[in-house]
């Protein structure tokens, strides 16, 4: 294995790429550089804005359509897959505008049930169609955020979404660890993305963040990808059910500084 490309001989599926500012794309680039060859599933909303720009991916292997609510989707996109998979990436997030509004009480059954089910089971329902493809282990990670085990201004039922994906983490662990396979997830602070514009007040939030956090920067999807391609790596082979914060610190904050 080239010293240079740690990654080199793995195969990762990226799941969630939205845009070119979207973390899962900024993860898929950086798995690539590192020498992983890249399988892309992406929902049919978001091929417009993605169809150019996946094909510049190098290492690409297949760019394939996969709804994970869809199960006619998912037996499709891993019928297809040939190869054995290494690493598995969940960007997979969503909750109707209507979450975002109004008070938390007055949340409808219909969208919780659509952000617990994109936002949270997605990453039961996409191991289950991946386990078969890992048996010889690997990696499977996801994005998650504060506003799962803190209120976070505006992030109201996302939140409660996270805190459910976070807990999936953790049984994920302790079902998949006999198989070899690790899962784990990476809390990132404010990045402006596709998804966060639908958030109220985001830039607000980016500019607090940024004004009190330990590091007093706000991270990049570049941050949050270098993190993955460790998760990724041989190099976190004993680490599963882990939530690792790349946030510049503000997750430790409790009273920020006040002057």
């Amino acid at each position: 294995m080239d010293k240079g490309k740690p990654l080199d001989g793995k195969t990762a599926l990226v799941f969630g790429v939205a845009s070119d500012t979207s973390i899962a794309w900024a993860i898929a680039k950086e798995l690539s550089a590192r020498g992983a060859k890249i399988v892309l599933g992406y929902q049919f909303r978001y091929h417009s804005r993605i169809k150019d720009l996946a094909p510049t991916l190098p290492n690409l292997v297949a760019f394939e359509r996969c709804d994970m609510l869809k199960d006619d989707e998912c037996e499709k996109f891993f019928g297809n897959l040939k190869t054995p998979v290494d690493i598995v990436v969940h960007a997979i997030a969503f909750a109707p505008a209507t979450a975002f509004q109004g008070r938390l009480i007055d949340t409808t059954q219909d969208d919780f049930t659509t952000a617990l089910q994109v936002s949270a089971h997605s990453l039961v329902k996409l191991m289950k169609y991946a386990k078969p493809h890992m048996k010889n282990g690997g990696s499977a990670m996801t994005l998650t955020y504060l506003g799962g085990v803190r209120v976070c201004a505006n992030y109201k039922l996302m939140g409660v979404a996270k805190a459910a994906l976070e807990a999936y983490v953790r049984e994920l662990a302790a079902d998949l660890g006999p198989d070899g396979i690790r899962v784990n997830a990476i809390s990132a602070g404010p990045i402006k993305t596709l998804a966060a514009g639908g958030i109220p007040e985001f830039d607000l939030m980016l500019d607090y963040n940024k004004a009190v956090a330990p590091l007093r920067e706000n991270v990049s999807q570049g941050d949050v990808a270098n993190c993955a391609a460790f998760l990724a790596s041989d190099d976190s082979k004993m680490m599963t059910g882990q939530t690792l914060y790349v946030d510049a610190g503000y997750s430790i904050l409790g009273v920020p500084p006040l002057s």
